[in-house]
């Protein structure tokens, strides 16, 4: 598990919490319908949070949503 102050989407300063709540407020569940939803406001940028992270750490928007799938976020 990651801390939810966790930067995810570095260009719009998007923590892992913050995207987990907007995940979960939207029912999303897909890479897809994250990307497609304008309230979670991730991945218009520099699009690394898509892929590999910011840092190439692999804290990305799949991750978040791995984790809020099984609860842990």
């Amino acid at each position: 598990m990651i801390p939810k102050e966790t930067e995810i989407c570095v260009c719009n300063s998007v923590s892992a919490g913050e995207l987990a709540s907007c995940i979960k407020k939207h029912s999303l569940e897909t890479l897809e319908d994250v990307l497609e939803n304008e309230k979670c406001n991730v991945g218009d940028k520099c699009e690394s949070c898509k892929d590999e992270g910011f840092n190439n750490d692999g804290l990305n928007i799949p991750l978040v949503l791995a984790l809020v799938k099984r609860g842990q976020l």
